[in-house]
Protein backbone atom coordinates (compact mmCIF):
# COMPACT_ATOMS: atom_id res chain seq x y z
CA UNK A 1 0.00 0.00 0.00
CA UNK A 2 1.78 3.04 -1.39
CA UNK A 3 0.19 6.14 -2.37
CA UNK A 4 0.84 7.43 -5.77
CA UNK A 5 4.13 9.93 -5.49
CA UNK A 6 2.60 12.71 -6.70
CA UNK A 7 -0.26 12.41 -4.98
CA UNK A 8 2.06 11.98 -1.78
CA UNK A 9 3.54 15.43 -2.74
CA UNK A 10 0.21 16.98 -3.04
CA UNK A 11 -1.16 16.19 0.58
CA UNK A 12 2.03 17.10 1.23
CA UNK A 13 1.86 20.54 0.05
CA UNK A 14 -1.80 20.94 1.35
CA UNK A 15 -2.12 19.59 4.47
CA UNK A 16 -2.46 23.06 6.24
CA UNK A 17 -5.50 23.58 4.50
CA UNK A 18 -8.32 24.28 6.61
CA UNK A 19 -10.67 21.20 6.79
CA UNK A 20 -14.09 20.99 4.87
CA UNK A 21 -16.40 20.58 8.17
CA UNK A 22 -14.79 24.04 9.44
CA UNK A 23 -15.69 26.04 6.23
CA UNK A 24 -19.13 28.27 5.64
CA UNK A 25 -21.58 27.06 2.96
CA UNK A 26 -20.12 29.53 0.73
CA UNK A 27 -16.46 28.95 1.65
CA UNK A 28 -16.59 25.09 1.13
CA UNK A 29 -18.27 25.37 -2.99
CA UNK A 30 -15.24 28.42 -3.36
CA UNK A 31 -12.66 25.93 -2.43
CA UNK A 32 -14.01 23.42 -4.88
CA UNK A 33 -13.22 25.86 -7.69
CA UNK A 34 -9.57 24.81 -6.84
CA UNK A 35 -10.01 21.46 -8.65
CA UNK A 36 -10.00 22.76 -12.19
CA UNK A 37 -6.82 23.75 -11.39
CA UNK A 38 -5.56 19.98 -11.37
CA UNK A 39 -7.18 18.79 -14.43
CA UNK A 40 -4.78 19.45 -16.77
CA UNK A 41 -4.93 21.09 -20.50
CA UNK A 42 -8.54 21.54 -21.48
CA UNK A 43 -9.21 17.91 -23.79
CA UNK A 44 -10.75 18.94 -26.94
CA UNK A 45 -14.26 16.94 -27.97
CA UNK A 46 -16.34 16.31 -31.34
CA UNK A 47 -19.42 18.72 -29.95
CA UNK A 48 -20.70 20.25 -26.68
CA UNK A 49 -24.19 20.96 -26.53
CA UNK A 50 -25.98 21.90 -23.66
CA UNK A 51 -30.39 21.28 -22.97
CA UNK A 52 -33.10 22.47 -20.72
CA UNK A 53 -34.72 20.05 -18.68
CA UNK A 54 -38.10 20.14 -16.57
CA UNK A 55 -38.02 17.70 -13.46
CA UNK A 56 -40.56 16.42 -11.53
CA UNK A 57 -41.49 19.29 -9.86
CA UNK A 58 -41.64 21.49 -12.90
CA UNK A 59 -38.21 23.43 -12.43
CA UNK A 60 -35.54 23.33 -15.21
CA UNK A 61 -32.23 21.85 -14.58
CA UNK A 62 -29.12 21.53 -17.65
CA UNK A 63 -27.75 18.62 -19.43
CA UNK A 64 -24.46 18.83 -21.34
CA UNK A 65 -24.20 16.99 -23.62
CA UNK A 66 -20.09 16.05 -24.61
CA UNK A 67 -19.73 13.58 -27.59
CA UNK A 68 -16.38 12.01 -28.50
CA UNK A 69 -13.97 12.63 -31.37
CA UNK A 70 -13.86 8.71 -32.10
CA UNK A 71 -17.49 7.21 -30.88
CA UNK A 72 -17.90 3.55 -29.98
CA UNK A 73 -19.97 2.81 -32.14
CA UNK A 74 -22.76 5.19 -34.22
CA UNK A 75 -24.73 5.68 -32.58
CA UNK A 76 -22.98 5.51 -29.51
CA UNK A 77 -23.89 4.36 -26.12
CA UNK A 78 -24.81 7.17 -23.93
CA UNK A 79 -23.45 7.87 -19.82
CA UNK A 80 -25.65 9.92 -17.82
CA UNK A 81 -23.18 11.81 -15.07
CA UNK A 82 -23.73 13.01 -11.99
CA UNK A 83 -21.17 15.09 -10.80
CA UNK A 84 -19.34 14.30 -7.00
CA UNK A 85 -19.41 17.25 -4.15
CA UNK A 86 -20.87 16.20 -1.25
CA UNK A 87 -24.50 16.54 -2.83
CA UNK A 88 -23.92 20.31 -1.83
CA UNK A 89 -21.32 21.56 -3.89
CA UNK A 90 -19.70 21.58 -7.61
CA UNK A 91 -21.28 22.39 -11.20
CA UNK A 92 -21.22 21.72 -14.76
CA UNK A 93 -17.95 23.81 -15.40
CA UNK A 94 -16.00 21.76 -12.50
CA UNK A 95 -16.55 18.88 -14.22
CA UNK A 96 -16.06 19.83 -17.68
CA UNK A 97 -12.99 19.00 -18.47
CA UNK A 98 -13.03 15.21 -16.52
CA UNK A 99 -16.87 14.91 -19.03
CA UNK A 100 -14.74 15.72 -22.18
CA UNK A 101 -11.94 12.98 -21.07
CA UNK A 102 -14.76 10.42 -20.30
CA UNK A 103 -16.44 10.87 -23.45
CA UNK A 104 -13.06 10.35 -25.30
CA UNK A 105 -11.90 7.51 -23.07
CA UNK A 106 -14.76 5.28 -23.83
CA UNK A 107 -16.56 6.38 -26.84
CA UNK A 108 -19.55 7.31 -25.42
CA UNK A 109 -21.71 10.12 -25.24
CA UNK A 110 -21.83 11.29 -21.87
CA UNK A 111 -24.43 13.78 -20.81
CA UNK A 112 -23.33 15.57 -17.40
CA UNK A 113 -26.61 16.54 -15.15
CA UNK A 114 -26.34 20.17 -13.44
CA UNK A 115 -28.71 19.06 -10.41
CA UNK A 116 -30.23 20.99 -8.02
CA UNK A 117 -27.94 20.88 -5.11
CA UNK A 118 -28.58 20.36 -1.22
CA UNK A 119 -28.90 21.98 1.63
CA UNK A 120 -30.94 24.68 -0.80
CA UNK A 121 -32.58 21.23 -2.17
CA UNK A 122 -32.25 18.46 0.23
CA UNK A 123 -32.65 14.41 -0.48
CA UNK A 124 -34.33 13.35 -2.17
CA UNK A 125 -34.34 16.74 -4.58
CA UNK A 126 -31.10 16.15 -6.28
CA UNK A 127 -31.86 12.21 -6.96
CA UNK A 128 -35.31 13.45 -8.25
CA UNK A 129 -33.43 15.92 -10.72
CA UNK A 130 -30.96 13.34 -11.79
CA UNK A 131 -33.54 10.93 -12.41
CA UNK A 132 -35.61 13.09 -14.63
CA UNK A 133 -32.58 13.79 -16.30
CA UNK A 134 -31.80 10.20 -17.12
CA UNK A 135 -35.21 9.94 -18.35
CA UNK A 136 -34.81 12.73 -20.77
CA UNK A 137 -31.79 11.12 -22.06
CA UNK A 138 -33.39 8.05 -22.76
CA UNK A 139 -36.76 9.56 -25.10
CA UNK A 140 -33.58 11.83 -26.28
CA UNK A 141 -30.73 9.71 -26.80
CA UNK A 142 -31.20 9.94 -30.73
CA UNK A 143 -31.41 13.45 -30.87
CA UNK A 144 -27.95 13.90 -29.24
CA UNK A 145 -26.24 11.15 -31.55
CA UNK A 146 -26.85 8.33 -28.99
CA UNK A 147 -28.26 4.68 -28.82
CA UNK A 148 -31.87 4.78 -26.36
CA UNK A 149 -30.58 1.04 -25.87
CA UNK A 150 -27.53 1.30 -24.17
CA UNK A 151 -27.98 3.87 -21.72
CA UNK A 152 -25.31 4.08 -18.56
CA UNK A 153 -26.05 5.71 -15.01
CA UNK A 154 -22.47 7.12 -13.69
CA UNK A 155 -21.19 9.51 -11.43
CA UNK A 156 -18.44 9.84 -8.51
CA UNK A 157 -18.70 9.89 -4.91
CA UNK A 158 -22.23 11.62 -4.10
CA UNK A 159 -22.77 11.52 -7.78
CA UNK A 160 -21.49 7.46 -7.49
CA UNK A 161 -24.58 7.76 -4.81
CA UNK A 162 -27.33 8.84 -7.31
CA UNK A 163 -26.19 6.75 -9.91
CA UNK A 164 -27.02 4.13 -7.76
CA UNK A 165 -29.96 5.20 -6.63
CA UNK A 166 -30.80 5.93 -9.99
CA UNK A 167 -30.49 2.64 -11.09
CA UNK A 168 -33.20 1.19 -8.86
CA UNK A 169 -35.22 4.00 -8.94
CA UNK A 170 -35.37 3.29 -12.34
CA UNK A 171 -35.92 -1.16 -11.84
CA UNK A 172 -38.26 0.16 -9.09
CA UNK A 173 -40.83 2.56 -11.64
CA UNK A 174 -40.43 0.55 -14.92
CA UNK A 175 -37.74 2.90 -16.60
CA UNK A 176 -36.31 3.71 -18.01
CA UNK A 177 -34.35 0.62 -19.50
CA UNK A 178 -30.36 1.03 -17.82
CA UNK A 179 -28.20 -1.28 -18.70
CA UNK A 180 -24.77 -0.39 -16.78
CA UNK A 181 -23.88 1.39 -13.88
CA UNK A 182 -20.39 3.26 -14.06
CA UNK A 183 -19.29 4.49 -9.97
CA UNK A 184 -16.42 5.88 -9.49
CA UNK A 185 -15.26 5.51 -5.87
CA UNK A 186 -19.28 6.53 -4.76
CA UNK A 187 -21.11 6.86 -1.66
CA UNK A 188 -23.14 4.15 -1.03
CA UNK A 189 -23.92 4.05 2.98
CA UNK A 190 -25.01 6.44 5.73
CA UNK A 191 -22.11 5.35 7.90
CA UNK A 192 -18.80 5.64 9.01
CA UNK A 193 -17.32 2.75 10.66
CA UNK A 194 -15.59 1.00 8.25
CA UNK A 195 -11.85 -0.04 8.59
CA UNK A 196 -10.99 2.36 5.46
CA UNK A 197 -12.85 5.12 7.11
CA UNK A 198 -10.18 4.29 10.32
CA UNK A 199 -7.09 3.63 8.07
CA UNK A 200 -7.58 6.93 6.09
CA UNK A 201 -9.72 9.12 7.88
CA UNK A 202 -6.94 12.09 8.16
CA UNK A 203 -4.29 13.05 5.93
CA UNK A 204 -5.80 11.65 2.37
CA UNK A 205 -8.04 14.88 1.39
CA UNK A 206 -11.27 13.34 2.49
CA UNK A 207 -12.57 12.42 6.14
CA UNK A 208 -15.03 11.41 8.42
CA UNK A 209 -15.86 15.03 9.74
CA UNK A 210 -16.09 15.72 6.17
CA UNK A 211 -18.65 13.47 5.10
CA UNK A 212 -20.45 13.86 8.14
CA UNK A 213 -20.63 17.25 6.72
CA UNK A 214 -22.16 16.45 3.66
CA UNK A 215 -24.58 14.23 5.03
CA UNK A 216 -26.07 16.73 7.23
CA UNK A 217 -26.39 18.98 3.86
CA UNK A 218 -28.05 16.23 2.03
CA UNK A 219 -30.36 15.15 4.23
CA UNK A 220 -33.72 16.72 6.05
CA UNK A 221 -33.77 14.55 8.92
CA UNK A 222 -31.41 11.48 9.97
CA UNK A 223 -33.76 8.71 9.29
CA UNK A 224 -33.66 9.35 5.60
CA UNK A 225 -30.34 7.53 5.45
CA UNK A 226 -32.02 4.42 5.82
CA UNK A 227 -33.29 4.75 2.66
CA UNK A 228 -32.53 2.59 -0.01
CA UNK A 229 -32.66 5.54 -2.53
CA UNK A 230 -30.14 7.49 0.08
CA UNK A 231 -27.93 4.70 1.22
CA UNK A 232 -28.03 1.65 -1.55
CA UNK A 233 -26.02 -0.45 0.57
CA UNK A 234 -28.83 -0.69 2.58
CA UNK A 235 -30.93 -2.00 0.37
CA UNK A 236 -32.89 -5.31 0.85
CA UNK A 237 -33.17 -5.92 -2.69
CA UNK A 238 -30.39 -5.43 -5.07
CA UNK A 239 -32.04 -7.99 -7.93
CA UNK A 240 -32.41 -7.09 -11.29
CA UNK A 241 -30.18 -4.10 -11.19
CA UNK A 242 -28.24 -2.89 -14.37
CA UNK A 243 -24.15 -4.80 -14.55
CA UNK A 244 -21.87 -2.81 -12.90
CA UNK A 245 -18.55 -1.24 -12.62
CA UNK A 246 -17.11 0.07 -9.66
CA UNK A 247 -13.85 1.53 -8.69
CA UNK A 248 -12.59 2.57 -5.93
CA UNK A 249 -9.26 4.56 -4.67
CA UNK A 250 -7.10 2.47 -2.12
CA UNK A 251 -6.89 5.67 -0.03
CA UNK A 252 -10.13 6.77 0.45
CA UNK A 253 -12.72 6.57 3.68
CA UNK A 254 -15.15 5.27 0.98
CA UNK A 255 -13.58 2.22 0.05
CA UNK A 256 -14.92 -0.37 1.70
CA UNK A 257 -18.51 0.77 1.54
CA UNK A 258 -17.42 0.97 -2.73
CA UNK A 259 -16.64 -2.58 -2.18
CA UNK A 260 -19.57 -3.93 0.17
CA UNK A 261 -21.82 -2.51 -2.65
CA UNK A 262 -20.02 -4.44 -5.44
CA UNK A 263 -19.90 -7.41 -3.65
CA UNK A 264 -23.45 -7.42 -2.48
CA UNK A 265 -24.75 -6.44 -6.77
CA UNK A 266 -22.85 -10.04 -7.09
CA UNK A 267 -24.91 -11.69 -4.66
CA UNK A 268 -27.90 -10.59 -6.02
CA UNK A 269 -26.83 -12.00 -9.14
CA UNK A 270 -25.90 -8.90 -10.89
CA UNK A 271 -22.88 -9.20 -13.17
CA UNK A 272 -20.38 -6.68 -11.30
CA UNK A 273 -16.61 -5.82 -12.19
CA UNK A 274 -14.96 -4.34 -8.90
CA UNK A 275 -11.51 -2.50 -9.55
CA UNK A 276 -9.63 -0.60 -6.83
CA UNK A 277 -6.96 2.25 -8.12
CA UNK A 278 -3.89 1.22 -6.36
CA UNK A 279 -2.20 4.52 -4.95
CA UNK A 280 -5.65 6.94 -5.72
CA UNK A 281 -7.28 8.52 -3.16
CA UNK A 282 -10.96 10.33 -3.49
CA UNK A 283 -11.79 12.47 -6.13
CA UNK A 284 -9.09 11.37 -8.60
CA UNK A 285 -10.81 11.78 -11.99
CA UNK A 286 -9.52 15.43 -11.19
CA UNK A 287 -6.03 14.89 -10.86
CA UNK A 288 -4.74 14.09 -14.55
CA UNK A 289 -2.76 16.84 -14.36
CA UNK A 290 -0.99 16.63 -11.09
CA UNK A 291 -0.73 13.11 -11.09
CA UNK A 292 -0.66 11.42 -14.60
CA UNK A 293 -1.15 7.76 -12.90
CA UNK A 294 -4.52 8.82 -12.43
CA UNK A 295 -5.56 8.10 -16.03
CA UNK A 296 -5.98 4.54 -15.05
CA UNK A 297 -9.46 5.59 -13.90
CA UNK A 298 -10.40 6.64 -17.71
CA UNK A 299 -8.26 3.30 -19.01
CA UNK A 300 -10.45 1.34 -16.99
CA UNK A 301 -13.73 3.19 -17.66
CA UNK A 302 -12.66 2.56 -21.70
CA UNK A 303 -12.25 -1.42 -20.83
CA UNK A 304 -15.13 -1.69 -19.27
CA UNK A 305 -17.83 -0.04 -21.42
CA UNK A 306 -15.93 -1.88 -24.73
CA UNK A 307 -16.03 -5.40 -23.15
CA UNK A 308 -19.96 -4.35 -22.03
CA UNK A 309 -20.83 -2.88 -25.76
CA UNK A 310 -17.82 -3.51 -27.98
CA UNK A 311 -17.23 -2.23 -31.38
CA UNK A 312 -20.43 -4.20 -32.82
CA UNK A 313 -22.38 -2.34 -30.76
CA UNK A 314 -24.41 -5.31 -29.01
CA UNK A 315 -25.41 -4.96 -25.64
Amino acid sequence: MTLDPDIAAFLKRTASAPPLESLSLEEARAASKGLVQLQGPTEQVAQINTFSVSTVDGAAILVRIYRPIIPLSDPAPVIVFAHGGGWFRCTLDDYDNPCRSLANATGCVVASVDYRLAPEFKFPTPLEDYYAAVSWVAANAQRIGGDPSRLIVAGDSAGGNLAAAAASMARDRNGPNIVHQLLFYPVTNFGFETESYEAFDTGHMLTRAAMKACWSYYLADIADGGSPYASPLRSQNLAGLPSATILTAEFDPLRDEGEQYARRLCEAGVATQLRRLSGMIHVCIHFLGMAPASRVLFDISREAIKARFGKSGAS
